[in-house]
């Protein structure tokens, strides 16, 4: 197996192809990590949420990290880091980004049921707020490893 870097484009082609992938955030030198669905275009990340940890802990520190991976098995994969920052699209302010953030997230069957549904069975809210966040993409990398290459 030879693992080897890939160019900003095969980057790309990988976001706009998945719709899962593990946001890291950090607070007080404590890491989190954790699975969410998202949307990519170019310069940036769309994402839905509920309010918890995640959000609470991006709204101390904006600085975050994507990781999408697509695996055919142990010695064939394609793994993408995305750096960037936190920007909760909040209204009014943000009212037409986070339209567009919506209408971009639709496009994923159910990409709002399984957080707002967890959130709710923890804390038994109906009235739950749903967060919509961007991230600005400042960098992004990646790497495939062949199987059999040398």
């Amino acid at each position: 197996m030879q693992i080897v870097s890939i160019s900003q484009q095969e980057c790309s082609e990988l976001l706009a192809r998945v719709t899962v992938g593990r946001l890291g955030c950090a607070m007080d030198n404590q890491p989190y990590v954790v699975p969410v669905s998202f949307s990519y275009e170019p310069d940036f990340i769309y994402v839905f949420s509920t309010f918890g940890k995640k959000i609470e802990w991006m709204r101390n520190n904006p600085k975050v990290c994507l990781q999408v991976d697509e695996i055919g098995s142990g010695s064939n994969w394609t793994s993408v880091v995305v750096t960037g920052t936190y920007l909760e699209l909040r209204d009014p302010q943000y009212s037409a980004e986070r339209e567009h953030a919506r209408g971009r997230l639709s496009n994923s069957v159910q990409w709002w049921l399984t957080p707002l549904a967890q959130r709710r069975e923890q804390v038994g809210d109906l009235e739950i707020e749903p967060v919509f966040f961007r991230i600005d993409i400042v960098s992004m990398s990646g790497l495939r490893a062949i199987p059999g290459a040398q």
